[in-house]
């Protein structure tokens, strides 16, 4: 019998980034949230405490539990894949947080399993579902800047661990700058300009080992096994390339800078690890000329939508298991493609050439502009 109202929602995974999702998901009418499981059990009864969760536990009593009907998989990148394969085999929808798996025979498979299953699958990060991005995206889809033709996009700072008290995970296989942040800013880029074609990239480990700076930890060293510093020039298949730089190699903090240049203008939008409040500049095309400095006049784009944060991914697949539609739009697809282009990004390092990306996606419609997290549209 077909369910209706609000769409049960389990959890595996209680660290840090459990509570921006259950903050969130708490305040939104379409869904429920029902069980959380951790390897922790504690750590799970901690998070169902604070946001009254009835069910918690072991990662089994998610699993196990009927009422659940979508499963948001917040473990360790190395994990992902067994994480979210045993939900889709326990008859469950997939979130999952970025990325997808770490190879791409793994997570190939889990997208083939989630199709053969008839079950929708999702990948962080769900930021591109954000105001910020959302509204860039129909601003591009409009004409705003005339044809896209390039984008310039920059992650640089000294490394986690000047914040992290524990971010030796961060370091290790499935992480690093680029599969740690690279999700944000290369879904962020598929998102508006559609899917990567070739990659070129170099890049470095610039030390085997690092040292906890913050925390009870601080002092102990840790090793480093993924490249510290990339530079890549990504070439899309509609024509359209960008150059991007993912460092946790550089002392100066610069987050954020992404802009997309097309033949009428530009859009300077900020980091696409925020969902909103990030003020989007157009600069057009000037012909004014006082000596050498060229003037130039931005406007600001309104942002259309309330602000969200993480979650508003798993709301898009609650309610398109509900209603159908358009709404889920970060797949499990758009997930395999940016965990394809990151392996190519690392095979074009280690080889010093182009690397053909061979997975691609069909094109990517926005949100609806009055799309509203916090509305009821779900029949009780």
């Amino acid at each position: 019998m077909a369910r209706s109202g609000a769409v049960g929602i389990g959890v595996i995974g209680a660290g840090m980034i459990s509570d921006q999702y259950l903050s969130f998901l708490a305040r939104c009418a379409d869904v429920r949230l029902v069980a959380i499981g951790d390897v922790n059990a504690e750590r799970a009864a901690a998070q169902a405490d604070r946001y009254n969760i009835p069910v918690s536990g072991a990662p089994e009593r998610v699993l196990d539990n009927n009422q659940v009907e979508i499963v948001l998989n917040l473990t360790i990148p190395e994990v992902h894949v067994e994480v979210s394969t045993n939900a889709l085999q326990a008859g469950k929808h997939v979130w999952s947080e970025k990325p997808i798996g770490i190879d791409r025979a793994s997570s190939k498979r889990l997208v083939d399993l989630a199709q053969e299953k008839d079950l929708l699958l999702g990948v962080a990060p769900d930021t591109v579902l954000g105001p910020t991005w959302q509204t860039a995206k129909r601003a591009i889809q409009d004409g705003v800047i005339g044809t896209p033709l390039t984008a310039v996009t920059a992650f640089q700072g000294p490394g986690p661990e000047v914040f992290h008290p524990n971010p030796g995970f961060l370091y290790a296989r499935g992480a690093g700058p680029l599969f740690d942040i690279g999700p944000y800013y290369l879904t962020a880029l598929v998102q508006l300009l559609g899917p990567i074609a070739e990659v070129l990239a170099a890049g470095h480990r610039s030390q085997d080992h690092r040292e906890v700076l913050v925390g009870p930890n601080a002092g102990e060293p840790f090793p480093v096994d993924v490249l510290t510093h990339i530079a890549v020039v990504s070439n899309f298949t509609g024509g359209q390339t960008a150059s991007s730089l993912m460092s946790a190699d550089i002392p100066r903090h610069k987050h954020g800078v992404f802009e997309v240049h097309g033949t009428e203008g530009t859009l300077v939008l900020g980091n696409p690890n925020y969902h909103g409040e990030i003020p989007i500049l157009r600069y057009g095309k000037s012909a004014e000329v006082e000596g050498i400095e060229l003037i130039q006049q931005s406007t600001t784009i309104p942002e259309v939508g309330p602000l969200t944060t993480r979650g508003v991914g798993a709301l898009t697949m609650a309610r398109t298991v509900r209603n159908g539609g358009e709404l889920h739009v970060a797949t499990g697809e758009l997930g395999y493609h940016v965990l394809d282009v990151m392996v190519s990004i690392e095979e074009s390092v280690a080889t010093r050439g182009y690397v053909s990306v061979e997975s691609t996606l069909d094109p990517i419609p926005a949100l609806p502009a009055d799309f509203d997290p916090f509305e009821a549209t779900l029949v009780p």
